[in-house]
């Protein structure tokens, strides 16, 4: 995206925290919008270093008051142009000895918490004549990956999802795309993807490598652009051929 191509635009994002999310604050930013930023943690110290005007807010995606609370305090005082539900929740392990507490809280923070964020910013999206919703998914919602049966389970679900809120929402001008990446490299999956159990992760991606958190940050832009107004309902796969072999 060019420089100023966000101008006047206000981008909510979830999991601003994370790797993924700093990537996308960073690209916004530089494209001019105005960010509210979303996490479980204390994510005040991303403003400071960015160019613009931009603010921060504590929120548990999996509680449904704090989630309307907080979307309408942000609607209310800077709008909501795009919505990036981009926080995520990842326990893997095998469907026999996975405990009900795990797939529950799977399922709050990946699947439900991004459809209360979606219903809450309507109001908000409806305003701006040209909303925008990116889910960030994963190459897990689209095959079938060992241990991921309730992490695949909310990322199929919010693909299907994505595709619902696309149609239901579509005459309001508002578009609904998702992302599925491969592994990304942040912090944490570099810790977890290291040595030969990566190596070999990487081997089976036919570009031999894993995604970047700036190649997620340029699709979910895309999409939440004006020149994607024509797409909707559509999950983009980065994840370099993986799914497709």
């Amino acid at each position: 995206m060019s420089e100023g191509e966000y101008t006047g635009k206000t981008v909510l994002i979830t999991g601003a925290a994370g790797g993924i999310g700093t990537a996308m604050a960073k690209a916004y930013a530089g494209a001019g919008a105005s960010l509210a930023f979303v996490d479980i943690a204390d994510c005040t110290g991303i403003c400071d270093d960015l160019p613009g005007s931009h603010s921060a807010w504590q929120l548990d995606i999996s509680d449904p008051d704090a989630i309307e609370a907080t979307v309408s305090e942000i609607g209310g005082r800077m709008g909501i142009d795009v919505l990036i539900n981009n926080a995520g929740f990842g326990v893997v392990g095998a469907a026999d000895t996975f405990s009900v507490e795990e797939w529950d809280r799977t399922l709050k923070i990946n699947l439900r918490g991004p459809w209360l964020m979606s219903r809450a910013a309507l109001p908000y999206l409806k305003a701006s004549g040209s909303g925008r919703i990116v889910n960030i998914a994963s190459q897990a919602g689209v095959i079938a990956l060992l241990e991921h049966a309730a992490y695949g389970a909310s990322k199929a679900g919010l693909i299907n999802l994505t595709k619902v809120l696309a149609i239901e929402w579509a005459k309001y001008g508002i578009t609904v795309n998702a992302v599925s990446p491969t592994v990304v490299e942040t912090p944490m999956a570099l810790v977890g993807w290291a040595g030969e159990k990566g190596e070999k992760a990487r081997q089976e991606i036919p570009v031999g490598r894993f995604a970047r958190p700036d190649e997620i940050a340029s699709a979910a832009m895309y999409l939440s652009s004006a020149q994607a107004g024509i797409v909707t309902g559509e999950n983009l796969v980065v994840d370099g051929g993986f799914t497709i072999r």
